[in-house]
Order: structure tokens, then C-alpha cells, then sequence
């Protein structure tokens, strides 16, 4: 009983963070590679290939209903933990200021100004 459960948030926990890995690509897309260098991060294409690497790696570290099923203690295993890592520092640190430079995001202030 306790190992069935145990599969289902294995496999809950992986399929969030391959969402994840796969919402950082997609948003890395849709910004301006101009950007990155404005607001003094690493380029667009190294970004590129970063998360769609991690997102390569997410998706074979799936369990196994849908994935390869490896398991966390493999190296394969370590490398998707990494994988998770390179999304979140994406999502934390280079999306919020990229997005400043993208016109994206913005219109929080109202049509009269910020006051």
C-alpha cells in the first residue's frame, strides 16, 4: 500500500517538475534575445539550451507510467534534480528581469502613472 503511494507522488512530483522545466522553455522563447544582454544575464541561446536540455532530462526522469522510470538515486536521477535547479534559477532570477526589458508584464500601474 505504502509503495503504491509512494509511485503516485514519485510521479506527481516529476510530471510538476517537467511542467516546469517546460513552462521556463517556452517563456525563454517568447522573450526578446536583446533582452537577456540588457538586463545582464546570459544570452538567449545559452538559455535555450540549458532548459531544453533540462527539459530533455525531465522528460526520460519520468516514472515509469510514463517515462523510463530510472529512480532518483540514479545518476540519471541527479541530473533531472539538476534539471529542476536550471528552471528555478531561470524562473527566479532571469524571468523577472528580462521581463522588465520585454515590455511584457508590466501594466500593474494605472493609465495615469504608477501613483
Amino acid at each position: 500500500m505504502f509503495a503504491s503511494l509512494q509511485n503516485w507522488v514519485v510521479l506527481a512530483l516529476s510530471v510538476f517538475a517537467f511542467g516546469l522545466e517546460v513552462f521556463a522553455l517556452v517563456d525563454c522563447v517568447t522573450r526578446k534575445a536583446g533582452a537577456f544582454a540588457a538586463a545582464g544575464k546570459l544570452t538567449k541561446q545559452i538559455w535555450l539550451i540549458i532548459l531544453a536540455v533540462a527539459a530533455a532530462l525531465g522528460f526520460i526522469a519520468l516514472p515509469s507510467p510514463i517515462g523510463t522510470s530510472f529512480g532518483a538515486l540514479s545518476p540519471l536521477g541527479l541530473l533531472a534534480v539538476i534539471a529542476v535547479v536550471a528552471a528555478a534559477v531561470y524562473l527566479t532570477d532571469v524571468r523577472p528581469a528580462v521581463r522588465g526589458y520585454t515590455g511584457r508584464g508590466g501594466g500593474r500601474s494605472g493609465p495615469y502613472g504608477p501613483w
